[in-house]
C-alpha cells in the first residue's frame, strides 16, 4: 500500500515521487529568462523523443498547455483546407472522436471503419486511396487505440499513403504510444504526431507535445483560419524564442524536461523493450486465467492491454485490486464491464505490474 492507489489505468498513469517533487516547485514567471531557456531546451529534447531532425529540416517539435484532443482539432484546422477531404481510420472511441472533430470543424471527413478490437489494414487504406475520386488532404491514423488496445501498423500505413497518395499528409494520434511503443517520425514519413503528458510520459495531464514535418509547415502556411492558440506557425515561431503563446503550467514544463532526461538515460529502445515485456507478462497472466485479449495477435499495444474477462467478474477484480492498493480500468464505452484495461505504461516496472496481477487472483 502507498499513500494512494497505484494507477494502472490507461491514463493518467502513475507519476514517480521524483517528478511530483518538481511539480511542487515555487512558481516563476513564464517570461523569466530561466523559463525561456527551459522552453527552448524542452523543444530540443522532444526531437530525440520523436526521432526527428525537427527545426534543422524545417519542421518543429513543440508543446502547448492543452489536452491531446486539442491537437486533433489543431491538426485539422492547420493542415486540411476548407473544402478538402480528410480520411480517418476508425477502429475505436478515440479514432471515432477525431472523425467527429473534423466534421465539427466543417471539413469533408470520410472514414474507413472496422469493428472495435480490429485494425484498419494497409490493403484497405490502399483501396480507399486508389479509388478516391480526388486526393485526400490528409489521412488521420490512431497509432494505439486506447479504448481497445489495438496498435495500428503505423509504419506500413504511412508507407501506403506515401506510395499511393504522395501529396497527402499523414497525421497521427500517438497519445498512448509515444515513449512506450516504437515510433520514428522522420523515418516513417509522418507529418504530425502528438501525445499528452499523462500517458507513457508518466506525468500529470496538462501539456500536449507534438511534432510537425516540413511538409506540414508548408501546408499550414497555405491554410486560412488556423485559429490562435494552436496555430502551428505562430507556435513554431514563438517557441523557437522560448515564448509560449499563453501562460503554461510552469512546474509541469520543468517536470517534462526532467522526464525527457530520464527517458534519454534509459534509452528509447530499452524503454520500448520494457513496455513489451510488461505486455508479454500481462498476456501470459491472461492465458493462465482464461482471459482473452481483445486485440488480435499482431496488433496488440505494448502500453495497454484490454482483456475480455471470460469467467471473471470485473467488479470483483477491481475490488481485489483496490484492496491491494492498485487501480485499473473496468472498460471504456461500449466495452465497459466486458473488457477491462490494464495500462502498463510510463515508468511502471515488471515487478510492480506482477504485484497487481497477483492481487487479481489472490
Amino acid at each position: 500500500m502507498t499513500d494512494h492507489p497505484i494507477l494502472f489505468i490507461p491514463g493518467p498513469t502513475e507519476v514517480d515521487a521524483e517528478l511530483r517533487q518538481i511539480l511542487a516547485m515555487p512558481l516563476i514567471g513564464h517570461r523569466d529568462k530561466r523559463f525561456v531557456a527551459e522552453v527552448q531546451a524542452v523543444c530540443a529534447k522532444l526531437e530525440t523523443l520523436f526521432l526527428t531532425a525537427g527545426a534543422a529540416q524545417g519542421g518543429a517539435t513543440l508543446f502547448e498547455n492543452a489536452p491531446a484532443t486539442a491537437l486533433m482539432e489543431a491538426g485539422i484546422r492547420n493542415l486540411v483546407p476548407r473544402g478538402a477531404r480528410v480520411l480517418h481510420l476508425v477502429c475505436g472511441a478515440f479514432s471515432e472522436r477525431w472523425a467527429k472533430i473534423s466534421k465539427a470543424c466543417g471539413r469533408a471527413a470520410e472514414t474507413i471503419t472496422v469493428p472495435w478490437g480490429e485494425s484498419v489494414t494497409p490493403a484497405a487504406l490502399r483501396h480507399a486511396l486508389t479509388t478516391a475520386p480526388q486526393p485526400f488532404a490528409a489521412v488521420c491514423i490512431t497509432h494505439c487505440e486506447t479504448s481497445t488496445s489495438v496498435l495500428a501498423p503505423l509504419q506500413q500505413l504511412a508507407e501506403t499513403v506515401r506510395e499511393h497518395a504522395p501529396d497527402t499528409l499523414v497525421l497521427c494520434d500517438t497519445v498512448t504510444s509515444l515513449a512506450g511503443a516504437e515510433l520514428q517520425f522522420d523515418a516513417w514519413g509522418l507529418d504530425l504526431a502528438f501525445a499528452g503528458t499523462q500517458k507513457c510520459l508518466a506525468l500529470p495531464p496538462g501539456l500536449v507535445v507534438y511534432a510537425v514535418s516540413p511538409r506540414a509547415v508548408e501546408r499550414a502556411a497555405t491554410v486560412d483560419e488556423r485559429g490562435f492558440l494552436l496555430d502551428f506557425l505562430a507556435a513554431r515561431a514563438g517557441l523557437a524564442e522560448g515564448k509560449t503563446l499563453a501562460t503554461p503550467n510552469v512546474p509541469l514544463v520543468y517536470a517534462l524536461s526532467a522526464q525527457l532526461d530520464r527517458i534519454a538515460t534509459e534509452g528509447l529502445p530499452a524503454r520500448w523493450r520494457r513496455h513489451l515485456a510488461m505486455q508479454q507478462r500481462t498476456l501470459a497472466f491472461a492465458a493462465d486465467h482464461g482471459m482473452v485479449p481483445l486485440a488480435p495477435e499482431g496488433c496488440r499495444s505494448p502500453t495497454v492491454t484490454a482483456l475480455r474477462a471470460t469467467g471473471h467478474d470485473i467488479a470483483e477484480l477491481a475490488a481485489r485490486a483496490r484492496t491491494a492498493g492498485f487501480a485499473f480500468d473496468q472498460g471504456y464505452g461500449k466495452l465497459k464491464g466486458e473488457a477491462f484495461r490494464i495500462g502498463h505504461m510510463g515508468d511502471h516496472t515488471e515487478s510492480r505490474l506482477q504485484r497487481l496481477l497477483d492481487a487479481l487472483v489472490a
